[in-house]
Order: C-alpha cells, then sequence, then structure tokens
C-alpha cells in the first residue's frame, strides 16, 4: 500500500495498526518513495554461547580464571582531597 506524507500524518495511528498487523506500506512525496513502513522483525536473543563469542572477539577480552583479580582486596588509597580536585578539574572548575 502507498501512502502521501500528509496522509499518513493525518491517520498515523491507522497505519501503525495495520503495519503492526504484517501489513508494508510506502510512504510517498509528491508521488515519489520515500520511505517503508514495516512491521517488526520478531526479536532474537542470542544464546550464552553466541554471547559470549561474541565477547571473546573484541580487543582485549579474555576469560577469567575463576580467581579474585589481584589487588582486589587491596583498594588503592587516595590522599585526602584528591577526588574532588580531578571533579573540579574535569568540570573546568
Amino acid at each position: 500500500m502507498e501512502v502521501s506524507v500528509r496522509e499518513l500524518k493525518n491517520r498515523l495511528s491507522e497505519y501503525l495498526r495495520r503495519t503492526q498487523a504484517g501489513e508494508e506500506i510506502t510512504i510517498a512525496s509528491r508521488g515519489r518513495p520515500v520511505a517503508r513502513l514495516l512491521p517488526p522483525r520478531p526479536a532474537t536473543r542470542p544464546t550464552d554461547d553466541e554471547a559470549l563469542a561474541r565477547l571473546m572477539a573484541l580487543p582485549g577480552i579474555r576469560p577469567g580464571n575463576g580467581q579474585k583479580v589481584r589487588g582486589a582486596d587491596q583498594p588503592a588509597s587516595v590522599p585526602a582531597g584528591t577526588t574532588e580536585e580531578v571533579v573540579n578539574w574535569v568540570r573546568g572548575e
């Protein structure tokens, strides 16, 4: 089905319902197609293995070994006032 931009604006809710029901709508401006309104694709969620494989493909990512990260139980000490100074510097104050 083809509709003009004006028609689409005037009856948007109706065309959204039709699209949701599976109908494809071509939107025309001055008689020329400029866009298509398509029904949503079914959402697909990757499996855990697929998601893990995508993460592992990123640079700098490596699997954990089940151990605590070195130094995790010894938080870094920061001199008093340092955090506030950094925040002020970032804000340009």
